[in-house]
């Protein structure tokens, strides 16, 4: 019997390879491989991989999952599809897995499942996917009940987008969006919503990555003269085209899905330009559980979790393997997938999100009891196309970080939605 560790093990490519190693006093007589498809090459993607493996590390201090010790094998993903469905192939073809953590972005996580997940029966849990065109696809039993996300639908957001501008009075807003499913979606999601709240869209202007320039663009958006300007962009493209919207003499009044909640964002585009720019997000409810994941996040990380997507990746991660413990040893994609209610069952017997209530789950889980998992966005529920719904808050950019301008409870948040139906 030989000793491990919880092991991160991080790949780029095919020929680099590093192993992570963290404290851990149990042995091990086998592994349990589960693989993570996630951007760590970009600066808001790769403290999401670390919150996942936070999470594997206490999984393995209660136990690991069924006696095994867990292996999270990270591939970069690059924000690319391409790179994302290589990625996962290299993960179920080379590694075996059963089960994908990821991607981040929903025209990441798209290809992912549609040509590696599901023909391989391999289950898929995304902390940060947010395209209505994943719950059609299980509407349509296309997903084959094998995915799940732990972000709320981009409905969301786009209606608290759209409560941003008529809070702030703009009667006219011009929209950039990129180029991919995610983009999209939030592009026809929020122009409905501004419709809705006699708000007009002057011009919605797709931005495709990579390009040298993005001046025609936004020319193009500014040609309405709008008195604001929504942005559902990814820091990269959303430095280079909102440097440019300024430069020719566009608006600061600006609002920002939570794609731009990055440090990279703020310190490339200037935080005095910015004064007048909200941003949106999906958020944690009020509750006991979110304020327990936060000090435990700041206990292990030295810091609050103040990133896109870490409350997520966090109860995605420890969801996805309560019920490969459910399931138990060898389990197969479907299997796996087959618990998560079980392991979410608001009937269940209640456990807390960290390495204790692991190890109450395992005990529970043998009984033939169900669980009610209790995590940082509280208690997770899934309807049956593997979807949840949020909170939101407003934010916007401080000299540090990011601060909460406004929070809206879920209850809140379903009446905003219903008045605008």
């Amino acid at each position: 019997m030989k000793k491990e560790s919880g092991r991160f093990t991080l790949k780029l490519g095919a020929a680099i390879c590093l192993t992570l190693f963290a404290s851990n006093s149990i042995s091990y007589a086998c592994t349990t491989k589960v693989g993570a498809v996630l951007p760590t090459s970009v600066d808001w993607g790769r403290p999401i991989a670390e919150t996942a493996q936070f999470v594997v590390e206490q999984v393995n201090e209660s136990g690991g999952v069924s006696g095994c010790n867990v292996e999270m094998i990270l591939r970069d993903t690059q924000v690319d599809p391409k790179v994302g469905v290589d990625a996962a192939k290299a993960l179920v073809d080379l590694d075996g897995v059963q089960l994908l953590l990821g991607a981040v972005s929903s025209g990441v996580s798209m290809p992912i499942l549609t040509s590696v997940s599901v023909p391989s029966n391999v289950m898929q849990m995304s902390c940060c996917s947010s395209s209505t065109a994943f719950s059609k696809l299980a509407e349509e039993g296309k997903t084959k009940g094998l995915w799940y996300r732990t972000f709320a639908t981009t409905g969301v957001q786009a209606a608290v987008g759209a409560k941003v501008a008529k809070d702030r009075g703009f009667k006219t807003v011009a929209i950039l969006y990129k180029n991919d499913d995610w983009g999209q979606d939030l592009n026809r999601l929020i122009t409905r919503d501004f419709a809705a709240l006699g708000i007009r869209v002057t011009s919605a202007v797709a931005i495709n990555d990579g390009q040298p320039s993005y001046k025609a663009e936004v020319t193009n958006a500014l040609s309405g003269n709008p008195e604001a300007l929504y942005l559902g962009l990814y820091p990269n493209e959303g430095t280079a085209a909102v440097r440019e919207w300024l430069s020719l003499g566009g608006t600061q009044n600006m609002i920002m899905a939570n794609s731009l909640k990055s440090e990279d964002f703020r310190e490339n585009v200037g935080l005095q330009y910015l004064g007048n720019a909200f941003g949106t997000d999906t958020a944690s409810p009020r509750v006991a559980s979110a304020d327990e994941f936060v000090k435990l996040y700041k206990s292990h990380f030295g810091k609050e979790p103040s990133g896109p997507g870490l409350a997520n990746s966090y109860d995605a991660t420890m969801i996805a393997l309560l019920a490969m413990e459910a399931a138990g040893k060898g389990s197969t994609g479907d299997q796996i997938a087959s618990q998560v209610n079980r392991v979410t069952d608001p009937e269940g017997t209640p456990i807390t999100a960290d390495a204790a209530g692991f190890k109450a789950a395992r005990t529970i889980l043998a009984e033939g009891r169900n669980v009610m998992y209790q995590g940082a966005t509280g208690n997770v529920r899934f309807d049956k196309n593997g979807d949840v719904s949020a909170p939101a808050v407003v934010w916007k950019f401080t000299d540090t970080g990011t601060k909460e301008i406004e929070y809206l409870s879920l209850t809140e948040v379903d009446e905003f939605i219903a008045s605008m139906n």
